[in-house]
């Protein structure tokens, strides 16, 4: 006496409609979703120069100036995805004095393809702001 026990299962066919199925779904949703990944890869750039704040306040607290470059103020910029890295945007100090100072992350890449990078500026206020809007 022989035993078969049948075993139910997909079949290719049915497999690769499921998965066609979920491809026409992912095309339709991922344009729709494009300001949201704009919006979270952005949120690096406010972090790092509220970071960037911080180091300036405490240099100008110790100096009585703000610092002009980067390594005065032991700010370290992450490598960006361009050098092997993970970091999004280059930071930069563009003016500083005694009294004032405004850092600026741009994007290294075009987060959405439309050829505009993205671009955020922090000043002695503490309140990152977006210049250019990706």
């Amino acid at each position: 006496m022989k035993l078969t026990t049948k075993v139910s299962a997909f079949n290719l066919q049915e497999v690769l409609i499921v998965l066609l199925i979920i491809g026409v779904f992912m095309l339709i949703a991922l344009p729709n979703l494009m300001p949201l990944v704009v919006k979270a890869k952005s949120i690096e750039a406010q972090i790092q120069l509220k970071y960037l704040y911080n180091n300036q306040t405490t240099y100008r607290y110790l100096n009585s100036k703000y610092a002009n470059h980067l390594d005065e103020i032991d700010f370290e910029a992450p490598k960006t995805v361009n050098n092997n890295g993970t970091s999004n945007y280059t930071y930069e100090i563009i003016k500083a004095d005694n009294n004032a100072f405004t850092a600026r992350a741009t994007a290294v890449t075009d987060f959405d393809g439309d050829g505009v990078f993205n671009v955020w500026e922090i000043t002695e206020d503490g309140i990152p702001k977006q210049i250019v809007k990706d």
